[in-house]
């Protein structure tokens, strides 16, 4: 008898605790979803400010909340003049975001030729671009329908 009881208590024990987890588990859901929009946005300014920081040109918000089937909230696009430029303003975006949010990217692509970098930070990616390859790709025709803002940089 002694050891069903104890076989009950630790059973009772393992309830509790997996009752508690999902308790917690929920609750970080429905924290993660109601701070996401304000991450993301504070995220696409901390990029915008990390690609102005190195005089990045032509610079393009776009809004893909509304996009079913977008992988991300925003994609900040933007172009330099040298490989020199790319990589700098590359640089500049992680200093930005690590100092001002905590925030590392996830992954970063092409910095092999600083051609065209992309620095993922899963619901903001930055596209960093020379100027003849962002003509080529043209990303903002093939995402037409997010809402656009083009920032004005201070020269």
């Amino acid at each position: 008898m002694l050891n069903n009881q104890h076989l009950l208590n630790d059973a009772s024990l393992i309830k509790l605790q997996a009752s508690k987890f999902l308790t917690f588990a929920n609750l970080k859901i429905r924290m993660e979803s109601n701070t996401k929009a304000i991450n993301s946005e504070l995220l696409c300014d901390a990029v915008v400010k990390g690609i102005e920081e190195l005089k990045g040109e032509g610079i393009s918000v776009l809004d893909l909340r509304e996009i079913d089937s977008a992988v991300s909230d925003f994609f900040v696009i933007c172009h330099a003049t040298s490989a020199t430029q790319v990589r700098a303003i590359t640089n500049s975006i992680k200093k930005e975001t690590r100092s001002n949010l905590s925030e590392r990217p996830w992954h970063i692509e092409g910095l092999d030729n600083c051609e065209w970098v992309l620095i993922d930070f899963s619901n903001v990616v930055a596209h960093v671009f020379m100027k003849e390859k962002r003509d080529f790709y043209r990303l903002e025709d093939l995402w037409a329908d997010a809402k656009i803002t083009t920032i004005d940089s201070a020269e």
